[in-house]
């Protein structure tokens, strides 16, 4: 009777007999996915709250911030390619979620101890970046190992589905945590459900063919990883595409919650609270995106988020500082959090689509190295100009800049002309190593 029970409980009714979550493999990468995202919404209000609200830390130094947690991204991402293609990938990412617990863990420490600076945040900002570096790549390619490659851009949306419930009351819990415990410790929570979401992942079992190479060469693997990239058109557009808008967005990042704190006036759960309109575009994009991939196409649906991006800064640069610019401020993470969603389910699907498996690693990494290379300049361009010239000037320049990419991008031939996913045939994927 017990395991007729939990039989019965192993399968959710509701689903259609094809639906993904009706994998066991697939659930459980998903539920890690969830768990995680809660912890996710933690530290993206936390850590910068810490910052802006206990350090003082001005727009330069936010700035700073976020250009420490994108470099390891342009310093190890060709590197760790290489890598991760001789290695299994689901320990990486297993690691790499024990590992960021461990960071966001040490900033309550050094509060505690009275050791927290901003130098101390930077260092943190570090190393969660370079084990994103690594662990995010593994987490993509663990994807494609349990999900047909025809059905990455569904997966992806559902990923996306799993992120939202966490950004629609993580947010407000967030909000409430770091008002009851301070940002610091509110840290704590993101560490333990890291942990969890890790110990989740440790029960999926993967088959992965990884042929050992007597031949390998690191340097030579390195260059046919950068070769594979430069020699499809396909991949060069979308990495000059979300290249660009990676720019426009750490632009506006390092100022959102300087704007919501000092321009708007909100408290730490008030900025809580907004960010719940994150979790209501995600909601959104994840359950329609899909569909709009499926009648656009995967090219003309990225243009559409890019465009809704830069009209979500472009409307907020212009927000008045009362009710009306809260709202806007709620409204401009919904804006993002659908356009962002619109991009990432299709770029993601994309690239992986176009790529042998033994290439996977080394093409993961080119392409997040490709993208992120413009996102630190972005983070230190917004700084300078929320700090110099104000903090609305950040906001109109990652507005501005996305608009006009969403433009270019509708004009480039290769990007509008992508209706269906591509496909690989026998002979890609037998001469790629």
């Amino acid at each position: 009777m017990i395991n007729l029970i939990r039989q019965k409980l192993s399968l959710p009714f509701s689903l259609p007999a094809n639906d993904l979550l009706r994998d066991l493999i697939y659930r459980r990468l998903w539920t890690s996915i969830l768990i995680s995202s809660f912890g996710a919404q933690v530290t993206m209000l936390a850590l910068p709250l810490t910052a802006a609200v206990l350090l003082h830390a001005s727009a330069t130094q936010m700035g700073m911030l976020i250009f420490m947690e994108t470099l390891p991204f342009v310093l190890l991402s060709l590197p760790s390619g290489v890598w991760l293609d001789r290695v299994r990938k689901l320990p990486v990412y297993i690691v790499g979620e024990s590992l960021i617990a461990l960071g966001v863990a040490s900033v309550p420490l050094a509060w505690w101890m009275g050791w927290l600076t901003m130098s101390w945040l930077y260092v943190v900002g570090f190393v969660i970046g370079t084990v994103n570096t690594t662990a995010g790549t593994a987490a993509q390619i663990v994807l494609t190992q349990i999900v047909p490659r025809e059905r990455l851009v569904e997966a992806y949306a559902k990923n996306a589905l799993a992120s939202s419930g966490a950004e629609v009351a993580g947010p407000a819990t967030a909000g409430a945590l770091i008002k009851l415990m301070g940002a610091p410790l509110a840290l704590l929570a993101d560490a333990l459900l890291l942990l969890t979401s890790a110990a989740i992942l440790r029960g999926i079992k993967i088959v992965e063919n990884r042929p050992v190479r007597e031949d390998a060469h690191f340097w030579r693997d390195l260059k046919a990883g950068l070769a594979f990239v430069a020699n499809k058109p396909l991949l060069i557009a979308l990495a000059v595409t979300v290249g660009g808008w990676q720019l426009c967005f750490n632009a506006a990042l390092v100022v959102q919650i300087l704007f919501a704190t000092r321009v708007l006036g909100l408290s730490e759960q008030a900025v809580g609270l907004s960010y719940m309109g994150m979790g209501v575009g995600t909601i959104i994009a994840s359950v329609y995106g899909h569909r709009i991939s499926r009648h656009l196409g995967p090219g003309p649906c990225m243009v559409v988020g890019i465009t809704v991006c830069g009209l979500g800064w472009s409307m907020l640069a212009m927000a008045p500082a009362n009710a009306w610019g809260v709202a806007a401020f709620a409204l401009m993470l919904a804006c993002f959090s659908v356009g962002a969603v619109l991009i990432f389910i299709n770029f993601l699907a994309l690239r992986q689509s176009v790529t042998p498996e033994p290439m996977l690693g080394r093409m993961t990494s080119t392409m997040r190295w490709l993208i992120l290379i413009p996102a630190g300049p972005g983070a230190l361009i917004g700084g300078w100009l929320g700090e110099h010239l104000g903090l609305r000037y950040s906001l109109a320049f990652a507005g501005g800049m996305a608009l006009l990419l969403a433009l270019l991008a509708w004009r480039n031939p290769i990007i509008r002309a992508i209706k269906v996913l591509p496909t690989l045939n026998k002979h890609e994927e037998t001469v790629v190593r």
